[in-house]
């Protein structure tokens, strides 16, 4: 079977984690780069082992036709660039979040659905040993039905009105940084109807919501998200059942969960020690998936992503009018 092989679209730093990843799956490899500044392509591609490099995004997809491109610039250039990716028929992996809001989601998996191409957010926590190990937890009924689901990730971001985090133009904010995380990963370990939300968050004085709140109301379990990159708090993730409690330490990361009975003794403990580069399997879900000419994974379906992007809509709601 000929290699299969990625395009990255932006010289960023988590491409250069998104190679070290391609390295690691048997037949695959980045052919190109493309950045809107030829030394940065030029860099990236010398410091990353990639032959090609290119100062146009459009000249780099319709010179390679990648298998699929990966897209990594920050998320005020995702719409645009999955849209291209989609206009030339090339499959795309595209950072979280994917989108600023649920018109851009709509429009982007409109036009793959039509053109049938794949599309998915590269929600790689999803696919965690760790986060699947808790989610099957729940699934077995180990702590009977999940009653009560916490779960914070909080740190403090470089305080600089043009860096992603805090620059509303390059689609800066807690929510598209971390909340996406936090809400993707309660949806799909619990994999429960949502019957209410609640939504609030707090704003920073560049324009974008630095701190957020989300209480979900699921068919059986009570859900507790807090996100904030102004303060640091506990990365955790703790779900509650009659029988006992799960604990997965930084669950957008996780390496390692805890089971514990009514009693509060530990019963089972599980500790990946498998994993070198966890973006290995979103590769090899993109691989699985392009290959078997599907348009869209079942482990982060579109309606996943379509569901934070409108919770980014309501998060945007809460913002302060300014006079």
């Amino acid at each position: 079977m000929s290699k299969f092989r990625f395009a990255i679209l932006g010289a960023a730093k988590i491409g250069a984690k998104f190679c070290g990843a391609v390295s690691l799956v048997e037949n695959c490899e980045v052919c190109a780069v493309a950045s809107k500044s030829s030394g940065r392509a030029a860099a990236f591609a010398e410091k990353n082992g990639i032959r090609k490099y290119y100062d146009s995004y459009e000249e780099m997809l319709q010179t390679e036709t990648p298998d699929c491109a990966y897209i990594a610039v920050t998320p005020n250039d995702h719409y645009r660039l999955s849209m291209m990716c989609i206009r030339h028929k090339i499959p795309v992996l595209c950072e979280k979040a994917m989108f600023r809001n649920s018109k851009e989601a709509g429009e982007v998996f409109r036009a793959a659905e039509e053109e049938g191409v794949f599309v998915m957010e590269a929600l790689w926590s999803r696919f965690l040993p760790a986060v699947l190990k808790v989610r099957s937890w729940v699934a077995e009924g180990k702590i009977g039905r999940p009653e009560i689901s916490q779960l914070s990730i909080g740190f403090v971001a470089p305080e600089d009105k043009e860096n992603r985090y805090f620059n509303p133009d390059l689609g800066g904010g807690a929510a598209k940084d971390i909340t996406v995380y936090a809400y993707e990963l309660t949806t799909f370990i619990l994999d429960q109807e949502i019957k209410k939300m609640d939504v609030s968050a707090a704003w920073g004085e560049s324009g974008v919501d630095t701190n957020n709140h989300i209480s979900i109301q699921f068919e059986h379990t009570l859900a507790d998200l807090a996100t904030s990159f102004v303060t640091r708090m506990e990365d955790q993730m703790i779900l509650y059942g009659r029988w006992g409690k799960i604990v997965l330490p930084r669950p957008h990361a996780a390496s390692e969960c805890f089971l514990y009975d009514e009693k509060g003794e530990l019963t089972e403990y599980f500790r990946d020690q498998e994993t070198q580069n966890g973006f290995t399997y979103e590769i090899e879900e993109c691989i699985r998936c392009i290959r078997g000419q599907k348009t869209q994974s079942s482990v982060v379906p579109w309606k996943d992503t379509m569901a934070c992007a409108e919770l980014f809509d309501r998060i945007e709601e809460t913002k302060p009018q300014t006079r």
